[in-house]
């Protein structure tokens, strides 16, 4: 999966946040589903711009790391560190080949960042430089497109976005293009939306266990904003799903 379009996206990646699936379903549920980090440490892998990281390191996590293979989204991560300084440290760096780091982290974070390996070869050593990145015990928090999706939710783009497959289809599912609706200019990715199995067999292989699956919700907030009718289409054919182990 090329690098390059997240090279040149850069800081309006954080522009994806600001949509209604994501600030009110998808941000919330995933930092619900991670729960307090209070005095612990947090690995984000495929970091992005450091949305997350900056989210735990306010939420009190002693020590965050982010890595992303995208150049251009560390720097931007790094620029928006130093306007603001929370302490976080972030590193080029590709999580199929990760690097062994200087200590074990006691939390890992994969959104959007298992659906990008190429093969499944791929999957299980970004798992297993993972599991060996953890602590014993420590926990790994996946966000990422449904492996089921049906391309359903008819009323998606209400919601700030598009999902569409390309017809392709690589050994771990079938590749996607995903557009954020973000004005003035919307912004297209393309992965993969691997099986479930897929998911669970390379996770298991590389050690995790406790492996489950959990459904994506919108907060009370979002129900206030819109109303639960509003919702209703995006909880029956959710387009994004979360999963949590244990190392």
């Amino acid at each position: 999966m090329s690098v390059q379009q997240y090279d040149r996206i850069g800081e309006a990646f954080e522009g994806f946040k600001s949509l209604p699936l994501m600030r009110y379903g998808e941000v919330p549920s995933f930092l619900g589903m991670v729960g307090d980090v209070t005095g612990k440490s947090v690995l984000d892998l495929a970091c992005g711009t450091g949305f997350y990281s900056r989210e735990f390191k306010r939420r009190d996590a002693t020590d965050v790391f982010g890595v992303d293979i995208s150049a251009e989204m560390i720097a931007a991560a790094r620029e928006m560190e130093q306007r603001d300084p929370l302490g976080v440290r972030y590193e080029v760096g590709d999580v199929a080949r990760l690097r062994r780091l200087d200590r074990r982290f006691d939390i890992a974070l994969g959104v959007q960042c298992l659906n990008y390996a190429e093969d499944v070869a791929a999957m299980e050593r970004m798992c297993r430089n993972i599991h060996r990145s953890l602590v014993p015990g420590g926990e790994f928090f996946v966000l990422a497109q449904k492996p089921d999706y049906r391309f359903d939710c008819a009323s998606l783009e209400t919601y700030g976005f598009r999902c569409e497959p390309t017809g392709e289809e690589n050994e771990t599912g079938p590749r996607v293009r995903v557009t954020a609706l973000l004005d003035p200019q919307p912004i297209s990715i393309v992965s993969t939306a691997p099986r479930r199995e897929v998911y669970e067999s390379c996770l298991r292989a590389s050690g995790f266990s406790a492996v489950e699956w959990v459904p994506l919700r919108v907060s009370e907030a979002g129900i206030r904003e819109f109303g639960e009718d509003f919702w209703a289409d995006v909880l029956t054919h959710p387009p994004l799903a979360m999963l949590r182990c244990r190392a």
